[in-house]
């Protein structure tokens, strides 16, 4: 029997303690998962199946977090805020207070997968321990052991991410019951239902328990990716099992750990420890890939009003990893009742205004008269004044604005932004009298009770940009002189000429996909910089870089920031890259503003002064 997506659904059962294993039933019982089994150690793995299921029951963990991730990713960041709905666990993780026992804050979830991967790893290695020779053909059991290793990686990434450092949960612990004891023990923790399986040759001779001393540990985040980039880079063969060419469903190539999804970590692994070249070279492999016509290229198939099909649906042009859900089978999330302002949801959380300028701030269509020898004398064109506006990724896709549950026509938002250009403050301000802002990126094209948006991990939009990012900064010597790559990031931002790829797939850039293209429709970085008024497009001033390459390379940092911004808000990422570039800057100032300017005025120095601190960027509850 084929496991269709259609008939798909995560659960996990767990059985015995002394294997501690989370598993499916196979086949015809996989299909109604809601039965509890309580099988014995010989009764396991005797098909392909059982193996499937077990590792579509990890997904099943992995689900469980996506709104922690989604929070504690945007809420910390400078695009979103809480509404007077807000409850008690957003209001801590908000003002950076979260107790031990608020939800966003609780690591039991991350604990619940990693033990499941230790699970799944170690019946692995000792029924099939040709996973363990990289020498032996790939077959799908070291695909589901690439899944299984990749995906323990990309949780220890994100617990530290969250916590600062994360306790090692050693391959022998395999239960929740065990990591609770063994977070609550000493210094050293006695492991007495470790098992160890004696091997004769290719097969498993003896098993017997071997109790075990485990030293407590912790790794920071730099030993996180230090210990988990070196196993991936080593010890996985494959990653991925190709289910399509069972279902012909090629979705479900992308809603499992792949081989591009394995890059996808590595290369995030590798730019948040400052390893410029390693990250570029794993995130080029999913920029230049050739495969299904260049597929993560951003052509046009996603571009300007289809942009929001990326939302909609699992597509394999844009998606490299994605976690799927569907009301139908009864896998939903909170997306909608924290965003969502129509009844039964609960509107607890809302873009900021500078989420918001961000996208009506960008201007599309104009010209400037420029002057060279006096840059304080060039103005925009009367005739070309152009127009505001993100229409494709921000109004009616990111955001909307919503008045008694009745959501503002896109003819009406643009005579918004009409009247704000032309400073006709009465007219904009009356029209905006009572209107709520709303994120609906998770809501497109939803009903009020499908509560079952996918939450995206990767995608090819992001994978640009984390290289535009990179070659900001990647330099090497030439003839002993320094040279850049600037203009490679300037072009995966702009119109993705850097690309030299078939005439049918051209390159149009992440701005260029949506209709930002011509003199005047990139980001521009040279050595006379024009500031212009976001809401009326006129030059206010500008900024001589001239002989200033470190400076042009902050800029142009700024402005990648702020398309990652109007690209990927609320999808996870917002602090983390708030923070690896304060990082990369020595400057935790640049984090602080950005995430103090949207608290009220009166909190707001004291959260500057509280985010100046990098320990308070983090959830420290293993201290």
């Amino acid at each position: 029997m084929k496991i269709m997506r259609k008939n798909l659904r995560y659960s996990v059962v767990v059985i015995s303690v002394l294997i501690s294993l989370m598993i499916l039933p196979s086949c015809e019982d996989f299909l109604n998962p809601d039965q509890e089994l309580n099988l014995t150690q010989d009764q396991l793995f005797d098909d392909w199946y059982e193996y499937r299921a077990v590792a579509i029951g990890l997904y099943g963990l992995q689900q469980k977090l996506v709104e922690q991730l989604m929070v504690l990713g945007e809420l910390r960041a400078d695009l979103l805020t809480v509404t007077p709905n807000a409850d008690a666990d957003l209001i801590e993780i908000y003002n950076f207070k979260a107790s031990k026992n608020n939800k966003y804050a609780d690591p039991t979830n991350f604990f619940k997968l990693i033990s499941a991967c230790n699970s799944f790893i170690s019946v692995l290695k000792e029924k099939h321990p040709e996973v363990l020779d990289k020498n032996i053909a790939a077959s799908n059991y070291d695909k589901l052991y690439g899944e299984a290793l990749t995906m323990r990686a990309w949780a220890y990434f994100n617990a530290a991410r969250i916590y600062g450092k994360v306790p090692v949960i050693h391959e022998s612990i395999t239960s929740v019951e065990e990591i609770e004891k063994y977070l609550n023990s000493s210094s050293t923790f006695i492991d007495d239902v470790n098992i160890v399986f004696g091997r004769d040759g290719f097969y498993n001779d003896t098993t017997y328990k071997k109790p075990i001393t485990l030293e407590k540990q912790f790794y920071d985040l730099d030993m996180v990716i230090r210990v988990f980039s070196k196993q991936l880079e080593q010890e996985v063969k494959a990653v991925g099992v190709n289910h399509y060419i069972d279902n012909n469903d090629k979705s479900w190539e992308v809603t499992v750990w792949n081989t591009f999804a394995w890059h996808a970590l590595l290369g995030q692994m590798y730019l948040t420890s400052g390893d410029l070249t390693k990250a570029a070279s794993h995130l080029n492999a999913i920029a230049f890939t050739t495969s299904d016509n260049y597929r993560y290229q951003l052509s046009a198939s996603l571009a300007n009003g289809l942009w929001r099909n990326i939302f909609k649906d699992v597509d394999i042009t844009e998606h490299i990893y994605v976690m799927w859900f569907n009301k139908a089978n009864q896998q939903q999330n909170d997306f909608q009742r924290l965003f969502d302002i129509r009844a039964p949801h609960q509107y607890m959380l809302k873009p900021t205004k500078s989420a918001i300028h961000l996208w009506e701030g960008l201007w599309r269509g104009y010209n400037l008269i420029v002057d060279l020898a006096k840059p304080e004398l060039t103005r925009l064109s009367a005739t070309s004044p152009g127009m505001p506006g993100d229409m494709f990724r921000g109004y009616n896709t990111s955001y909307q604005y919503v008045n008694n549950e009745v959501v503002m026509h896109p003819a009406m938002y643009q005579s918004m932004l009409y009247f704000k250009s032309q400073n006709d403050v009465r007219s904009y301000t009356s029209m905006m009298e009572g209107v709520d802002t709303v994120v609906y990126k998770y809501s497109v094209d939803k009903n009020e009770y499908d509560q079952d948006a996918n939450f995206i991990v990767y995608r090819a939009a992001g994978i640009q940009l984390y290289l535009a990012e990179i070659y900001t900064w990647w330099a090497f010597e030439r003839n002993g002189l320094i040279s850049t790559f600037t203009t490679n990031a300037v072009n995966i931002v702009n119109d993705g000429s850097n690309y030299n790829v078939l005439a049918d797939r051209s390159q149009l850039g992440v701005r260029g996909r949506v209709g930002y293209t011509g003199t005047y429709g990139g980001i521009q970085v040279g050595n006379i910089n024009y500031i212009h008024n976001p809401f009326t497009n006129q030059v206010t001033g500008y900024t001589n870089l001239t002989g200033n390459l470190l400076a042009k390379q902050l800029y142009l940092e700024e402005l990648i920031m702020d398309e990652k911004a109007r690209e990927l808000a609320y999808e996870g990422e917002r602090f983390y890259d708030l923070i690896r570039v304060a990082k990369r800057r020595n400057d935790p100032s640049f984090l602080a503003k950005k995430v103090s300017a949207k608290y009220p005025a009166g909190q707001r120095e004291a959260m500057y002064k509280l985010l100046l601190d990098e320990k308070n960027w983090y959830i420290n509850i293993f201290d």
